[in-house]
């Protein structure tokens, strides 16, 4: 079943999502994390904030905005009970993103009443800062794969699916790594910013160094190890399996991959700016869902194959 309204809104609930994303991660960088102080879901004790600081302005329109997505996200859910039949991909997609959107408010107050904001720079806030990166990556693929169920792609297989279906998981589970090591560097550069490369550098290398600069030298490392192992999984998948979808989305993944690496070494050489931190997390987020399409394209049921000897799955019709 074909529901070409549908697959476009979803699209636009995306974008909606990506916006708010790039919202909160403003309110991380500029430190108004805090400008409700403990309070949720009111803001300093008050649904409305009376001449609020600039922090506190800030805040509340990130829960505004939140609250305005988590609207969206149960009336797009509706829309798919309504439009779609018993037990269809999308009605279950649609439920998952209702849960995974429920989460991310629930993560968020959590920060909130938690004091992991603002100054904070325990190991608490990095844990609950890579949950909440982690729900919003689920809950980016839940959205992306009923849009494009909607327009009547397959359903995945993840049996049989030989050197592909190896690769594209160990490609997602490199990106969340991926994503989690970027969020507690981002963190790190928030909360003990330097005025040089240099500095930087002895920031995390010194003895007495806090944990978060210790973990931020990480980031790199991961990211030209992910970032390789994502462009192999572009190239081994549109050979693997070569219709014109999966070459198509093969080519949008290693593009964005090339120009976020470049967009990391940018932001480390002019020391994290906010607004190249924004652009980089939209990078690390466009880089996610391509991963996510480029993996529903290679694993439907109907995608084309092409039979290499030896990578074939055991078991599978070519091996045997």
């Amino acid at each position: 079943m074909v529901n070409v309204r549908f697959a476009r809104a979803t699209w636009g609930l995306v974008a909606f999502l990506l916006a708010v994303v790039l919202w909160g991660a403003f309110v991380r960088a500029t430190g108004s994390g805090a400008g409700c102080g403990a309070h949720w879901p009111v803001c300093n004790g008050e649904v409305l904030p009376r001449a609020p600081a600039l922090e506190t302005m800030i805040e509340f329109s990130h829960r505004v905005s939140s609250g305005l997505v988590t609207l969206a996200v149960v009336g797009w859910a509706v829309w798919a009970f309504v439009a779609f039949p018993r037990r269809h991909r999308v009605r279950r997609g649609a439920a998952l993103g209702v849960l995974a959107i429920l989460v991310e408010g629930g993560i968020g107050a959590a920060l909130v009443l938690l004091r992991l904001t603002g100054e904070n720079d325990s190991l608490a806030r990095a844990a609950v800062m890579g949950m909440h990166l982690v729900n919003t990556f689920f809950l980016l693929a839940v959205v992306a794969l009923t849009g494009a169920w909607a327009t009547g792609a397959s359903r995945l297989r993840l049996r049989d699916q030989g050197a592909v279906g190896v690769l594209i998981p160990a490609a997602l589970l490199g990106l969340v790594v991926l994503g989690v090591s970027g969020g507690v560097a981002a963190l790190g550069d928030t909360l003990f910013p330097a005025r040089s490369l240099a500095e930087g550098f002895r920031q995390d290398i010194s003895g007495g160094a806090h944990v978060l600069l210790r973990l931020r030298v990480l980031h790199p490392l991961l990211a030209v190890a992910v970032g390789t192992l994502l462009l192999v999984t572009a190239a081994a998948t549109s050979l693997l399996r070569p219709g014109r979808q999966v070459r198509r989305a093969a080519m949008a993944l290693a593009f964005l991959v090339v120009l976020q690496l470049t967009a990391g070494l940018v932001n480390l050489a002019l020391l994290a700016p906010v607004w190249m931190q924004l652009l980089h997390l939209l990078l690390a987020d466009a880089v996610w869902l391509a991963a996510v399409l480029l993996g529903a394209s290679a694993l439907a049921e109907d995608a084309p194959r092409l039979a290499v000897p030896g990578l074939a799955a055991p078991g599978s019709a070519s091996a045997r």
